[in-house]
Protein backbone atom coordinates (compact mmCIF):
# COMPACT_ATOMS: atom_id res chain seq x y z
CA UNK A 1 0.00 0.00 0.00
CA UNK A 2 1.19 3.50 -0.85
CA UNK A 3 -0.09 6.42 1.27
CA UNK A 4 0.25 10.10 0.42
CA UNK A 5 0.46 12.22 3.59
CA UNK A 6 -0.12 15.96 3.77
CA UNK A 7 -1.34 18.52 6.31
CA UNK A 8 -1.94 22.24 6.83
CA UNK A 9 0.43 22.82 9.78
CA UNK A 10 3.54 22.54 7.59
CA UNK A 11 6.02 19.78 6.81
CA UNK A 12 7.92 20.47 10.05
CA UNK A 13 4.90 20.00 12.37
CA UNK A 14 5.13 17.30 15.06
CA UNK A 15 1.76 15.88 14.10
CA UNK A 16 2.84 14.87 10.59
CA UNK A 17 6.07 13.40 11.91
CA UNK A 18 4.17 11.24 14.39
CA UNK A 19 1.70 10.16 11.73
CA UNK A 20 4.40 9.12 9.27
CA UNK A 21 6.32 7.22 11.95
CA UNK A 22 3.18 5.23 12.77
CA UNK A 23 2.27 4.52 9.13
CA UNK A 24 5.69 3.42 7.91
CA UNK A 25 5.23 -0.07 9.33
CA UNK A 26 2.01 -0.40 7.30
CA UNK A 27 2.81 1.16 3.95
CA UNK A 28 5.13 3.09 1.69
CA UNK A 29 4.64 6.72 2.70
CA UNK A 30 5.23 9.86 0.63
CA UNK A 31 4.92 13.25 2.29
CA UNK A 32 4.01 16.36 0.30
CA UNK A 33 3.11 19.20 2.68
CA UNK A 34 3.13 23.01 2.80
CA UNK A 35 6.38 24.82 3.55
CA UNK A 36 4.66 26.79 6.33
CA UNK A 37 1.53 26.77 8.43
CA UNK A 38 -1.49 27.17 6.13
CA UNK A 39 -4.26 26.62 8.67
CA UNK A 40 -7.57 28.00 7.42
CA UNK A 41 -6.54 27.81 3.76
CA UNK A 42 -9.61 25.73 2.92
CA UNK A 43 -9.71 24.33 -0.64
CA UNK A 44 -7.72 27.13 -2.29
CA UNK A 45 -5.50 26.42 -5.29
CA UNK A 46 -2.59 28.68 -6.23
CA UNK A 47 -3.21 29.85 -9.80
CA UNK A 48 -1.39 33.21 -9.92
CA UNK A 49 2.21 31.96 -9.71
CA UNK A 50 4.27 28.80 -10.25
CA UNK A 51 4.90 26.44 -7.35
CA UNK A 52 8.17 24.90 -6.22
CA UNK A 53 8.76 21.53 -4.58
CA UNK A 54 11.78 20.99 -2.31
CA UNK A 55 12.98 18.08 -0.21
CA UNK A 56 13.69 18.41 3.51
CA UNK A 57 16.59 16.53 5.16
CA UNK A 58 14.13 13.92 6.49
CA UNK A 59 12.88 13.18 2.96
CA UNK A 60 9.59 15.07 3.22
CA UNK A 61 8.66 17.12 0.14
CA UNK A 62 7.37 20.62 0.79
CA UNK A 63 5.55 23.07 -1.47
CA UNK A 64 5.28 26.86 -1.34
CA UNK A 65 1.50 26.58 -1.63
CA UNK A 66 -1.66 25.41 0.06
CA UNK A 67 -2.63 21.95 1.34
CA UNK A 68 -4.80 21.50 -1.76
CA UNK A 69 -1.84 22.44 -3.96
CA UNK A 70 0.25 19.77 -2.26
CA UNK A 71 -2.15 16.92 -2.90
CA UNK A 72 -3.04 18.13 -6.38
CA UNK A 73 0.61 18.37 -7.43
CA UNK A 74 1.46 15.00 -5.90
CA UNK A 75 -1.38 13.12 -7.57
CA UNK A 76 -1.32 14.85 -10.96
CA UNK A 77 2.42 15.19 -11.50
CA UNK A 78 4.88 14.22 -8.78
CA UNK A 79 3.98 10.60 -8.14
CA UNK A 80 4.55 7.87 -10.69
CA UNK A 81 1.26 6.16 -9.74
CA UNK A 82 -1.88 7.01 -7.80
CA UNK A 83 -1.54 6.44 -4.06
CA UNK A 84 -3.90 3.98 -2.43
CA UNK A 85 -4.89 6.50 0.24
CA UNK A 86 -4.47 10.15 1.15
CA UNK A 87 -4.17 11.00 4.84
CA UNK A 88 -4.04 14.60 6.06
CA UNK A 89 -2.83 15.40 9.56
CA UNK A 90 -2.34 14.94 12.39
CA UNK A 91 -3.73 18.43 12.88
CA UNK A 92 -3.07 20.28 16.12
CA UNK A 93 -6.61 21.24 17.06
CA UNK A 94 -10.08 19.96 16.31
CA UNK A 95 -11.77 20.19 12.91
CA UNK A 96 -15.39 19.68 13.83
CA UNK A 97 -18.69 21.20 12.76
CA UNK A 98 -18.32 24.39 10.72
CA UNK A 99 -14.52 24.21 11.07
CA UNK A 100 -14.46 21.77 8.16
CA UNK A 101 -15.40 24.56 5.74
CA UNK A 102 -12.21 26.51 6.53
CA UNK A 103 -9.87 23.67 7.42
CA UNK A 104 -6.77 23.13 5.31
CA UNK A 105 -6.44 19.69 6.89
CA UNK A 106 -9.85 18.65 5.59
CA UNK A 107 -9.15 20.38 2.27
CA UNK A 108 -6.06 18.25 1.60
CA UNK A 109 -8.10 15.09 2.14
CA UNK A 110 -10.93 16.52 0.06
CA UNK A 111 -8.58 17.01 -2.89
CA UNK A 112 -7.57 13.38 -2.68
CA UNK A 113 -11.22 12.36 -2.67
CA UNK A 114 -11.99 14.59 -5.67
CA UNK A 115 -9.16 12.83 -7.52
CA UNK A 116 -10.76 9.45 -6.81
CA UNK A 117 -8.66 8.30 -3.85
CA UNK A 118 -9.96 7.14 -0.44
CA UNK A 119 -8.98 9.98 1.87
CA UNK A 120 -9.17 10.91 5.51
CA UNK A 121 -8.37 13.94 7.61
CA UNK A 122 -7.31 13.32 11.19
CA UNK A 123 -7.12 15.91 13.96
CA UNK A 124 -6.23 15.89 17.65
CA UNK A 125 -8.95 17.81 19.46
CA UNK A 126 -6.60 19.79 21.67
CA UNK A 127 -4.51 22.93 21.89
CA UNK A 128 -1.76 21.28 23.93
CA UNK A 129 -1.17 18.03 21.98
CA UNK A 130 -0.32 15.76 24.88
CA UNK A 131 -1.26 12.55 23.05
CA UNK A 132 -0.41 12.63 19.35
CA UNK A 133 0.21 8.88 19.72
CA UNK A 134 -3.52 8.30 20.23
CA UNK A 135 -4.42 9.97 16.93
CA UNK A 136 -1.57 8.13 15.20
CA UNK A 137 -2.89 4.82 16.51
CA UNK A 138 -6.39 5.65 15.22
CA UNK A 139 -4.94 6.45 11.78
CA UNK A 140 -3.16 3.09 11.61
CA UNK A 141 -6.28 1.26 12.77
CA UNK A 142 -8.29 2.86 9.97
CA UNK A 143 -5.58 2.00 7.44
CA UNK A 144 -5.63 -1.63 8.63
CA UNK A 145 -9.43 -1.67 8.42
CA UNK A 146 -9.32 -0.34 4.85
CA UNK A 147 -6.60 -2.82 3.85
CA UNK A 148 -8.72 -5.68 5.19
CA UNK A 149 -12.02 -4.54 3.69
CA UNK A 150 -11.70 -1.67 1.23
CA UNK A 151 -14.55 0.85 1.33
CA UNK A 152 -14.30 3.76 -0.99
CA UNK A 153 -13.48 6.06 -2.39
CA UNK A 154 -14.65 7.87 0.72
CA UNK A 155 -13.82 11.07 2.57
CA UNK A 156 -13.66 10.70 6.34
CA UNK A 157 -13.14 13.46 8.88
CA UNK A 158 -11.68 12.01 12.09
CA UNK A 159 -11.32 13.87 15.39
CA UNK A 160 -9.59 12.22 18.34
CA UNK A 161 -9.74 13.28 22.01
CA UNK A 162 -6.39 14.25 23.52
CA UNK A 163 -6.29 11.34 25.97
CA UNK A 164 -4.15 8.19 26.28
CA UNK A 165 -5.10 5.51 23.76
CA UNK A 166 -5.98 3.13 26.60
CA UNK A 167 -8.58 5.64 27.85
CA UNK A 168 -10.29 6.00 24.46
CA UNK A 169 -13.79 4.50 24.55
CA UNK A 170 -13.85 3.57 20.86
CA UNK A 171 -15.34 5.07 17.70
CA UNK A 172 -18.56 6.90 16.94
CA UNK A 173 -19.77 7.52 13.38
CA UNK A 174 -21.14 11.06 13.61
CA UNK A 175 -22.59 14.00 11.77
CA UNK A 176 -21.10 17.48 11.82
CA UNK A 177 -22.29 19.72 14.63
CA UNK A 178 -22.68 23.48 14.34
CA UNK A 179 -21.07 26.44 16.04
CA UNK A 180 -22.42 29.81 17.12
CA UNK A 181 -21.26 32.76 15.02
CA UNK A 182 -17.59 33.61 15.41
CA UNK A 183 -16.48 36.23 17.91
CA UNK A 184 -15.95 39.77 16.62
CA UNK A 185 -12.68 40.77 14.99
CA UNK A 186 -10.02 42.21 17.28
CA UNK A 187 -8.69 45.66 16.40
CA UNK A 188 -5.09 46.53 17.16
CA UNK A 189 -2.41 49.02 16.14
CA UNK A 190 0.65 48.02 14.15
CA UNK A 191 4.09 49.46 15.09
CA UNK A 192 3.52 51.98 12.30
CA UNK A 193 0.23 53.14 13.79
CA UNK A 194 -1.99 51.41 11.25
CA UNK A 195 -5.21 49.76 12.35
CA UNK A 196 -4.98 46.00 11.90
CA UNK A 197 -7.53 43.27 12.49
CA UNK A 198 -7.28 39.75 13.87
CA UNK A 199 -10.05 37.34 12.90
CA UNK A 200 -12.02 36.45 16.00
CA UNK A 201 -12.06 33.03 17.61
CA UNK A 202 -14.53 30.38 16.47
CA UNK A 203 -17.82 30.42 18.30
CA UNK A 204 -18.78 27.87 20.92
CA UNK A 205 -20.59 24.70 19.87
CA UNK A 206 -24.30 25.38 19.29
CA UNK A 207 -25.41 21.99 17.95
CA UNK A 208 -23.38 19.55 20.03
CA UNK A 209 -25.98 16.96 20.96
CA UNK A 210 -25.79 13.21 20.74
CA UNK A 211 -24.80 12.04 17.29
CA UNK A 212 -22.53 15.01 16.56
CA UNK A 213 -18.75 15.06 16.32
CA UNK A 214 -18.59 17.49 19.26
CA UNK A 215 -20.55 15.12 21.51
CA UNK A 216 -18.51 12.04 20.58
CA UNK A 217 -15.16 13.68 21.31
CA UNK A 218 -16.46 15.19 24.55
CA UNK A 219 -17.55 11.71 25.66
CA UNK A 220 -14.11 10.23 24.94
CA UNK A 221 -14.73 8.64 21.53
CA UNK A 222 -12.93 9.14 18.24
CA UNK A 223 -15.41 10.82 15.90
CA UNK A 224 -15.57 9.54 12.31
CA UNK A 225 -17.70 11.68 9.98
CA UNK A 226 -18.24 10.74 6.32
CA UNK A 227 -18.23 13.91 4.22
CA UNK A 228 -19.62 14.69 0.77
CA UNK A 229 -18.88 17.43 -1.74
CA UNK A 230 -22.34 18.12 -3.24
CA UNK A 231 -23.28 21.62 -2.00
CA UNK A 232 -26.67 21.59 -3.73
CA UNK A 233 -29.51 22.36 -1.31
CA UNK A 234 -31.85 19.81 -2.86
CA UNK A 235 -34.76 20.57 -0.49
CA UNK A 236 -34.89 24.18 -1.71
CA UNK A 237 -34.86 23.49 -5.44
CA UNK A 238 -38.66 23.42 -5.78
CA UNK A 239 -39.20 26.57 -3.71
CA UNK A 240 -36.48 28.49 -5.56
CA UNK A 241 -37.97 27.37 -8.92
CA UNK A 242 -41.39 28.65 -7.79
CA UNK A 243 -39.82 31.95 -6.64
CA UNK A 244 -38.12 32.33 -10.02
CA UNK A 245 -41.49 31.84 -11.76
CA UNK A 246 -43.01 34.48 -9.50
CA UNK A 247 -45.53 32.09 -8.01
Amino acid sequence: MHILVSNDDGYFAPGIERLVAALQSRAEVTVVAPERDRSGASNSLTLDRPLTVRRAPNGFLFVNGTPTDCVHLAVTGLLDALPDMVISGINLGANMGDDTIYSGTVAAATEGYLLGIPSLAISLASKTAAHFETAAAIATELVDRHAGAALGPWLLNVNVPDIPHAALKGYRVTRLGRRHRAEDVIKAKSPRGETVYWVGAAGAAADAGEGTDFHAVEQGYASVTPLQIDLTHHDQMASVAAWMRGS
